[in-house]
């Protein structure tokens, strides 16, 4: 906007537009400080509530690990004991007395066991006091007996008799069908001394040789986990409580009882028909919201609104190794924490309406004394944005103008030298980009022209020179094992016959000799050197075999045309590839079929040519693997590479190399001698070799090479070179 264009805009006066931010800014404040104020309240509730209930769920769940793991410990000790041999279970007098001892130590309702022969035995603790004993034979009916006990736990008169089936009761078939610990049924009795739930667990027993003999189980009360929600602080004001997942209560910290006597009968509650609302109505929400209490697998927090007030709610699947999957379930009342937050919310609210009238007052004084060194700033501004860079602005009263002023002052200064010095650098930089861009320009171009060269150039004189020098480094070591292996055999057999004269001499031997001849088994040794040495001999021909294969390849010494047999530098580079070749133990190796013609001697360039059937075998052989892996390892057929050589004419000589791999489509096809095209991923191909094999065949050599596929049915490649050059 030109500056006559500036001065048409509607103004306002500087002091002016300080007071009315500034106030709209204490006024925004002070309604974000009641706002967050009345949010960090609830959320302060959220969080307290938050670690309350977490708290008390962690607590929870301890407990029922802690306590709930008695009866299957017990049942351990007591499964370890007769498989050691301490407990002998045909000795009802002691185990009886055994299960009376431990049923003073640990707070149960019963312990006992159940043999595979019928019999059974245990300590009861049906009044919730005194510990009596259960005895029955296999033998029915009226075969069980329940006797007094002293305080020692001998057995003083029967109290009753009973008829008992261990093959019916699900303490005993659940734990023996399971073959592991696991819990039974929970059972419900009634009893004078008042009604009982318990929790039955089982383990299969065994003797010293694995044979089953039986079960051992033990019962544990459920309503003391009431009991115990109740002595929680939590209870004082919200609920606590557990349900199985088809909605029967377990326990909860209510004053409301988790079952109901009908005729002498303990009956379970479900939670959604308990007598106490808060429970009744989050077991119908959660519920709902859930489809039942089996979809619930991880712990949820949720938010209920119940009688007008708002509940939080903790969620929390509790499991453990043995069956047990049941329900967690702790609501909290929001008001519980709410109210004395709203006091302070109020107070905080006419506080900060307090401070807004203060603050608008001194901020229409203050305004009048900050107004003046702003304008001088503003005039020197104004000049600047004209032209004319000659600005400086006068020291005020005030620590940050006076600053600000400064750094205005410090600022005209350093603009004046900066526009001086970008006029120099604007002229010296065109100069520099010009003479760079020319640089790159030639670098590029010989990098280009000069890549293509160095990447051939390489990689043959690498390959040629790891394979002479290992060549040569073993081809040393070989022929003089193989030269000495002549004279250790003749060595060897002297000594033999000298060892069969002195035995023929001297008929009576030497202990000691005799002692060391049978440590050393000496016959076994004099044979098995006999077949020792002609395999070592073979071993080292064969080395001697393979690196004259490797010093054929690398040709290191041919850097001119020579004749050469074309069948001798197949069979090397393919020894240099055994290796991929071989069968691996995810892989089915490669055949490699031999159709060879008869050839006459070919003059070319021995080391180049083998870099041609090194890279072609090697994309074969790739292919071939891809098609493999790619196939899920289903192919029909075994993959193989087929070579077939043959003569033309006598002037010319034929190489065909074919794989029985996927192929190639026909764009891919169409690259393949392209330089730097590749179809590997990156790291695995450079896409020069068959760019430079293309070179090595048509210019070194004047021939052919050629490609046919077809998608599905293989690849072909047919090198044609003339006899003569």
């Amino acid at each position: 906007m030109s500056r006559t264009d500036s001065r048409k805009v509607k103004a306002f006066p500087l002091q002016l537009v300080l007071i009315i931010p500034f106030t709209v800014q204490i006024f925004g404040a002070v309604g974000l400080v009641g706002y967050l104020s009345f949010k960090n309240g609830r959320q302060a509730v959220n969080d307290l509530a938050d670690q309350l209930m977490n708290r008390t769920n962690t607590i929870v769940q301890q407990h029922l690990d802690a306590y709930l793991s008695i009866p299957h410990k017990v049942n351990q000790i007591n499964a370890d004991a007769i498989a050691m041999g301490l407990l002998n279970v045909r000795d009802r007098q002691t185990i009886a007395k055994y299960f009376w001892k431990q049923m003073q130590a640990y707070d149960l309702t019963y312990i006992g066991l159940g043999l595979t022969t019928g019999e059974g035995l245990g300590a009861a603790r049906y009044d919730g006091k005194t510990v009596t004993i259960d005895d029955w034979s296999a033998k029915l009916p009226n075969n069980g007996r329940n006797y007094t006990t002293n305080q020692q736990g001998d057995r003083l008169h029967i109290n009753n008799t009973f008829e008992y089936n261990n093959f019916k009761e699900n303490w005993y078939t659940e734990p023996m069908k399971a073959g592991k610990p696991i819990w039974s049924r929970i059972y419900t009795w009634n009893s004078p001394s008042g009604a009982y739930i318990t929790a039955a667990t089982g383990r299969p027993i065994y003797d010293a040789n694995q044979r089953l003999l039986g079960m051992v189980g033990a019962d544990i009360h459920l309503l003391k986990l009431s009991e115990f929600l109740r002595r929680l602080d939590v209870s004082n004001f919200g609920q606590v409580f557990i349900v199985e997942r088809n909605g029967m209560l377990i326990a909860n910290s209510s004053k409301q009882e988790t079952f109901f006597v009908v005729n002498d009968e303990v009956k379970r509650i479900k939670a959604t028909e308990s007598t106490d609302p808060i429970v009744k109505n989050t077991a119908k929400y959660i519920e709902q919201k859930f489809h039942g209490f089996q979809s619930i697998t991880e712990q949820k927090k949720l938010e209920l609104k119940l009688l007008k007030e708002t509940q939080f709610l903790y969620v929390t699947p509790w499991r453990d190794q043995y069956g047990l999957d049941w329900l967690v379930i702790v609501s909290v009342p929001e008001n519980a924490f709410m109210a004395k937050i709203s006091a302070n919310t109020q107070i905080t609210i006419l506080l900060c309406l307090a401070a807004l009238v203060v603050a608008t007052v001194v901020g229409y004084f203050t305004s009048s004394w900050v107004i003046q060194p702003i304008l001088r700033i503003n005039r020197a501004s104004q000049a600047m944005a004209s032209g004319n860079l000659k600005q400086t602005v006068n020291i005020g009263h005030i620590a940050e103008l006076n600053t600000l002023a400064q750094s205005f002052n410090y600022m005209a200064e350093g603009l004046r030298q900066s526009f001086t010095a970008l006029e120099k650098s604007k002229a010296e930089l065109e100069d520099r980009v010009e003479e760079r861009t020319a640089e790159l320009k030639t670098a590029l171009s010989e990098l280009t022209r000069t890549q293509a060269q160095v990447i051939q150039n390489e990689k043959m004189s690498s390959l040629g020179q790891l394979v002479a020098g290992v060549a040569h480094e073993i081809n040393n070591p070989v022929n003089f094992i193989h030269g000495n292996i002549t004279h250790l055999s003749e060595y060897t057999q002297s000594l033999v016959q000298i060892l069969h004269l002195y035995q023929e001499c001297y008929p009576d031997e030497d202990p000691k000799i005799q002692a060391l001849a049978e440590e050393i088994d000496l016959d076994f040794l004099i044979a098995d050197l006999d077949k020792i040495l002609p395999s070592m001999k073979m071993g080292t021909e064969r080395i001697r075999n393979i690196v004259l294969s490797l010093r054929n390849f690398s040709r290191m010494d041919e850097a001119d045309f020579k004749t050469v047999d074309i069948h001798e530098g197949i069979e090397s580079t393919l020894l240099i590839l055994q290796y991929r070749l071989k069968e691996k133990p995810d892989f089915p190796g490669i055949e490699v079929i031999r159709d060879y013609g008869n050839l006459p001697p070919v003059e070319s360039f021995a080391g180049q040519m083998n870099q041609v059937l090194m890279n072609i075998l090697v994309n074969a052989i790739d292919a071939l693997e891809e098609s493999f892996f790619n196939s899920q390892k289903s192919t029909p057929e075994k993959p193989q590479i087929t070579i077939r050589t043959s003569a033309i004419d006598g002037q010319w000589v034929e190489i065909a190399i074919a794989d029985n791999g996927t192929g190639m489509p026909e764009q891919v096809k169409n690259r393949i001698f392209d330089p730097f095209f590749t179809t590997k991923p990156v790291g695995k191909g450079t896409g020069m070799g068959m760019a430079i094999s293309y070179q090595i065949i048509t210019e070194k050599h004047h021939g052919k090479l050629d490609c046919f596929s077809t998608p599905g049915q293989g690849t072909e490649f047919r090198i044609q070179i003339p006899v003569k050059q």
